[in-house]
């Protein structure tokens, strides 16, 4: 797909729809999951441990040459386009319009009241089908975090979770315990 500005093929409607909601006036930014737009209006709870993970995060990223944000994620072939909670990226990448789940290090989602089952199945299915190597899923309502490794056709072959309150081990190439209690 590409990713030039005010360029697209109009006879392809996966690229439409992605070029459209891109090009959304104002301040709205919206995600496509599974054919659905939906609005991203995250509220201060929701991100609380996206600043957590990030502070805790923030200085082996620096060494390890990779940006932290929430840019956009698509997903080639299919109607989805994602804005992650937050995702790490190498820092080559910085100037890219969008990434696809392979090119990332760690994708992480927070679950919310209306939509949990959304980064619990739908996101976690296809960010191991398009080769995200680590998927961390905060999920606020069960109160746990869990990580998810070792992606591949039938999802994540490899999972690791805890408590909120309890640590998670982030592996290579990060290699630290990342702290919950704040959550």
């Amino acid at each position: 797909m590409s990713t030039q500005p005010h360029s697209y093929a109009a006879d392809d409607p996966e690229i439409a729809l992605k070029y459209a909601i891109q090009h959304i006036r104002g301040d709205d930014r919206v995600q496509i999951v599974e054919g659905v737009i939906e609005p991203m209006s995250p509220t201060w709870g929701h991100e609380k441990p996206i600043t957590k993970i990030r502070r805790q995060i923030e200085s082996t990223t620096d060494k390890l040459g990779c940006v932290i944000g929430a840019g956009n994620i698509d997903l080639p072939g299919t109607s989805n386009w994602y804005i992650p909670d937050m995702a790490v990226v190498p820092e080559h990448l910085e100037e890219a319009d969008v990434v696809v789940p392979d090119q990332t290090l760690l994708v992480v989602e927070v679950t919310s009241d209306s939509n949990g089952d959304t980064d619990r199945i739908v996101k976690r299915r296809r960010y191991a089908e398009f080769g995200a190597p680590l998927y961390l899923l905060v999920d606020r309502q069960e109160r746990t975090c869990t990580l998810f490794s070792s992606p591949g056709e039938l999802g994540y072959m490899k999972s690791d979770s805890c408590r909120f309150g309890e640590s998670l081990r982030l592996p290579e190439p990060f290699d630290l315990e990342l702290g919950t209690s704040e959550f």
